[in-house]
């Protein structure tokens, strides 16, 4: 990396402690006077509107925002190893973390910067994403990095909210912010649900997610965040033109993990993997510049959920370890499949309706499977096979599920490095060069 010029002049921006105080007055005035109806995807339940509201009016601005001048130069001097991604010891480093502000509050961000946040979501994105890094790293460049942008985007929103990751935005009280306490009241209020975790950690993460969405509204206004993945995300945002709904959309899916570990109906279900996957295919189709017609993104949409209800499935032991059963009660019953049955782990598979289940499971998911696979020829060829490979990959799984009649249990369901390089192989002859 070159180094940074020091003639522009790059204004940092600190959390205000005025502004906390008039938090509850921020989020009074974007609650909906209408209950108009919203639904998540098209065979999704209706949800709350006004807690759509809620979480849509989480925004960062510069009333909220105190600035502070500091030059490039003095930047560079005094966060000379910011360029770096990957400590001496292999671990990941933000290159941003000397940074002691939330934003920038000019628009413009010295290149060196925004590689150096690209370079830390393709680093995070090899390091974590596994299949999906493979089938990236074919893309073109700007979609590539792109891409890995908005992977480290989900990756860390699903970190927060499920694994011990701990977000951070300078300035703030964490789960004792003002502006938090009021988001989560009124969330609480909205859903009218309680936590499904240890009340301390549900409010710790849901602060978390509260933040990231804060981050998240920078990629649309006129400040940046000097969070790495964001900064990049920005770019990409202003590049490909995501709409902010979508990621919105994701961040409420983690939210709803917190207070939510059963599902009545496929269509309560419905909506939550719109959420949390759906989103994920119809911001690709965005990046990898496909029309995005009604069509095109119920093509997206399906693909999304298919891939998510085969995670589902797959998963079924591990989630019921955590208290957590995501199949829909209302079909496990049908045959005469019980809670306890679905936490009983392997003795599930002696179950007389289980393979039955799993079988009709299965057919709804090659459904939107081959709804999915729909999408691919409007895709560039450039960029069909990084989603081509995504689809093989989760087909490959699903057909061995159905072949061991649910057997999730033994050892978990994956392809083995060779299966997932011969077919790897395959889809990119086929994608790269033979498709019209």
């Amino acid at each position: 990396m070159g180094s940074i010029r020091h003639e522009p002049t790059l204004r940092l921006a600190r959390m205000s402690d005025t502004v906390n105080r008039n938090s509850s007055e921020f989020l009074d005035e974007f609650i909906l006077i209408e209950d108009e109806p919203v639904r998540k995807g098209e065979e999704g339940t209706e949800v709350n509107p006004r807690l759509e509201q809620l979480r849509a009016a989480v925004v960062l601005t510069r009333e909220a925002v105190r600035a502070a001048s500091i030059t490039a130069l003095e930047l560079a001097t005094e966060s000379a190893h910011f360029m770096g991604v990957v400590s001496r010891g292999g671990e990941l480093v933000n290159p941003f973390k000397h940074i002691e502000a939330p934003v920038w509050e000019e628009e413009d961000v010295p290149q060196e910067m925004l590689d150096a946040a690209y370079a830390y979501c393709e680093e995070l994105t090899r390091r974590e994403a596994g299949n999906f890094y493979h089938s990236f790293k074919y893309l073109p460049e700007e979609q590539r990095r792109a891409i890995c942008a908005y992977y480290a985007f989900c990756r860390r929103a699903d970190d927060i909210a499920d694994g011990d990751y701990v977000d951070t935005f300078p300035g703030a009280l964490g789960a004792n912010d003002p502006e938090a306490i009021q988001y989560r009241r009124k969330l609480e209020e909205l859903a009218a649900a309680k936590p499904v975790i240890e009340r301390t950690e549900f409010e710790d993460k849901l602060a978390q997610l509260f933040f990231f969405r804060k981050k998240l509204s920078t990629a649309y206004n006129c400040m940046s965040s000097t969070d790495p993945i964001f900064m990049a995300l920005k770019h990409t945002v202003s590049t490909f033109g995501v709409p902010r709904q979508y990621m919105d959309d994701l961040i409420s899916g983690m939210e709803d993990d917190l207070y939510t570990n059963r599902y009545q109906t496929f269509e309560e279900l419905y909506s939550y993997c719109y959420r949390v996957a759906s989103t994920v295919g119809l911001v690709c189709i965005e990046i990898y510049g496909v029309e995005s017609t009604a069509a095109e993104r119920e093509f997206a949409e399906a693909w999304g959920i298919a891939m998510q209800l085969t995670n589902i499935l797959r998963d079924v032991q591990e989630d019921a370890e955590r208290d957590r059963i995501y199949l829909p009660l209302e079909d496990l019953e049908r045959y005469g499949i019980t809670e306890a049955d679905v936490m009983s782990g392997r003795k599930l598979l002696e179950h007389p309706g289980w393979k039955p289940f799993v079988k009709e499971y299965c057919a709804r998911v090659r459904a939107y499977r081959d709804k999915g696979f729909k999408l691919l020829p409007e895709i560039p060829k450039q960029s069909r096979y990084s989603p081509a490979a995504m689809m093989a990959f989760y087909s490959s799984i699903l057909r061995r599920i159905e072949r061991t009649g649910g057997d999730v249990f033994t050892e978990r369901v994956k392809l083995s490095k060779a299966e997932k390089l011969t077919l790897a192989a395959s889809l990119y002859l086929r994608h790269r060069f033979f498709s019209f």
